[in-house]
């Protein structure tokens, strides 16, 4: 396998799976998927999530590190996804949920296995566009929870994405950085200067 994937902060991972051991928290959990499961469910695959604040002038990205996710899996499919976030007491448990972008996710790393290029695998959002990708970085050995899209890195739109921008085909950032900073930026508002 050509993918790599950062190792996630060993109180992320214990958290989660605390929470994963309270029936309290899988209970109230809004994933029906997870509670439903038989017999063993494991997080798995964890993947930093990245947030892309703005683009700066230059075209460079500015992106933070919101947290770590894990694909919960029961057998052989992810049934929910869980993730965690930094408090000032260190990494938390946040949330269980589900959704098409489990799904969306797991087709994307499949994808990604497919490619002749080895990648470090990452979660960007772009909360304006109500838009999560999956970011193949280049440098492998980079610590995961830190760095910027380089230009050639890949982002691969999870579905359902913004009108528009394909799901699931491959982009460089560099290609679509600047579509995205065209959707973000906001039009000029009648009668006003352009």
């Amino acid at each position: 396998m050509l993918l790599h994937v950062p190792p996630a902060p060993a109180p992320a991972l214990r958290s989660v799976l605390t929470a994963l051991g309270s029936p309290t928290a899988v209970r109230e959990a809004p994933t029906p998927s997870l509670r439903a499961a038989q017999g063993p469910v494991t997080p798995e695959l964890p993947l930093p999530v990245h947030v892309l604040d703005r683009i700066a002038p230059a075209g460079t990205p500015v992106t933070r590190l919101a947290g770590w996710r894990f694909l919960i899996r029961s057998g052989d499919r992810a049934v929910a996804a869980a993730d965690t976030m930094l408090t000032p007491d260190g990494w938390a448990f946040s949330r269980f949920f589900e959704g098409p972008y489990i799904a969306a996710t797991e087709r994307a790393l499949r994808q990604a296995e497919a490619m002749t290029q080895p990648y470090q695998v990452r979660l960007l959002s772009v909360p304006e566009l109500y838009m999560l990708t999956l970011w193949l970085h280049e440098d492998c050995a980079a610590d995961g929870a830190t760095g910027r899209p380089a230009a050639s890195d890949l982002l691969v739109p999870l579905a359902p994405a913004p009108p528009g921008i394909a799901a699931h085909r491959p982009h460089r950032v560099a290609d679509l950085l600047p579509v995205l900073t065209l959707r973000v930026t906001p039009a000029p508002l009648l009668g006003s200067p352009a």
